[in-house]
């Protein structure tokens, strides 16, 4: 996961299309298809969100994305409660 401040190569947006029940199931998809890609140092993971077809320009966030140290993001659900985490099920302490 590359800082996208930090970074002067131009950014890309990948569309990938899925099937899911609702929103949620969709997130659940979307955060575990993300996280199994972190390995990968210009996937910008805190940036990923959702769409529902047919209405591209409604984008639902996939992570916190809240700043923390080291230019990291945390990895938690968007409106989680406690403190933010790098870990998608541990929140730190507040």
């Amino acid at each position: 996961m590359s800082d996208a401040g930090t970074d002067e190569r131009p950014r890309y947006v990948v569309h990938l299309t899925v099937r899911a029940t609702d929103l949620a199931a969709a997130q659940v998809l979307t955060r575990a298809l993300t996280r199994s890609l972190g390995f990968m140092p210009d996937l910008v993971l805190g940036e990923t969100t959702i769409s529902v077809e047919g209405a591209p320009d409604v984008h639902h966030q996939v992570f916190c994305d809240r700043s923390m140290s080291y230019g990291r993001r945390c990895l938690l659900r968007p409106g989680h409660d406690g403190g933010c985490s790098r870990h998608p099920l541990r929140p730190l302490p507040r």
